[in-house]
């Protein structure tokens, strides 16, 4: 989730949903080491509770920067053994880990003796060749004996000469091969991610696993996040509806605004909130002109919005 998850989506997503837990986009050790780390680990203490996922394969790198993330707030550290892309593979790390089961459970280790909070794991079932349930048991495995209590698996294996894009789609999912590994170790905490798209899928795999992880069909239809107390924590409160939405996220629009965070980089995470309902078209117009214009204020945006939900789906007369 890649440019998806900042801290100004995760800040809208938990006005949605007080219960799912959320996780940043992944962030490499080393960028924090080196790099801006104030910036890379800016976080909203509302947005609770968030985990840091980081990508690496050198254990002193991540340990260090396990240990940024904790001390800036983070209440668990993912290392992510599952993303495909290019730029992770020439670094050594992401999905292209999962060859060297050693290793990550190494990185794991050193991670878990930086830190006091919770040190999990995010992987595909396998990498290219490398995909037999033997050796995901072997490395799963060896994730438990390092004390890793909280694995989530995303149900497809990476295939490293395919694009992200490609690696969502082309290898076919295998749920039964995620269930089997709650089957063999019990004791840990399994959560199923990959191609699931309703609240209603997410159920059915709860019958079988700990907990259900939602990426890019939570995002694009922000509705998920808006039933989900419901449907999935038994909460009986209301869901927040979007005008109530809007009033509320007004101070923090002002206030990042203020601080120099440009408008379109918090109004662009908004498309999802009509996905599916009437106007969702007039809707996802009108967030993508804020990109275009570098005028508009804080106030202004949400009055538009507000305006247009108001005022609800317009439908142009048909003519005979």
């Amino acid at each position: 989730m890649m440019q998806y998850t900042d801290r100004h989506f995760r800040y809208l997503a938990r006005r949605l949903s007080r219960h799912s837990h959320l996780y940043t986009e992944m962030v490499v050790a080393t960028a924090l080491l080196r790099g801006d780390h104030k910036r890379l680990l800016a976080h909203s203490p509302q947005e609770y509770p968030v985990a840091l996922q980081l990508g690496g394969s050198v254990p002193k790198e991540l340990a260090a920067a396990a240990r940024m993330g904790e001390d800036a707030g983070y209440c668990e550290i993912n290392l992510n053994v599952g993303c495909p892309s290019d730029r992770v593979q020439s670094g050594r790390f992401g999905a292209c880990l999962i060859a060297e089961p050693e290793l990550v459970a190494t990185c794991v280790a050193e991670m878990q003796r930086a830190v006091q909070v919770p040190v999990t794991v995010k992987t595909r079932l396998g990498v290219d060749d490398c995909d037999s349930y033997e050796h995901l048991v072997h490395l799963v495995g060896l994730l438990a004996s390092t004390g890793c209590k909280v694995l989530v698996l995303h149900a497809r294996k990476a295939l490293l000469n395919f694009s992200p894009r490609e690696n969502r789609d082309i290898p076919p999912l295998d749920y039964a091969r995620v269930y089997a590994i709650k089957k063999a170790f019990p004791s840990l905490t399994v959560v199923i991610n990959g191609g699931i798209n309703s609240l209603q899928e997410a159920r059915s795999h709860l019958e079988h696993v700990d907990g259900v992880m939602l990426g890019r069909a939570a995002y694009a239809q922000l509705s998920l996040l808006r039933e989900a107390d419901r449907a999935l924590f038994g909460a009986t409160e209301l869901p927040v509806d979007n005008l109530t939405l809007l009033q509320t996220i007004t101070p923090y629009l002002i206030e990042e605004a203020a601080k120099g965070t440009d408008l379109r980089h918090m109004t662009r995470h908004w498309n999802g909130l009509r996905q599916g309902e009437p106007g969702a078209r007039e809707w996802r117009r009108l967030i993508a002109t804020h990109a275009s214009r570098s005028t508009l204020s804080p106030a202004d945006a949400i009055a538009e919005a507000i305006a247009l939900l108001v005022a609800g789906p317009h439908y142009p007369e048909q003519t005979a």
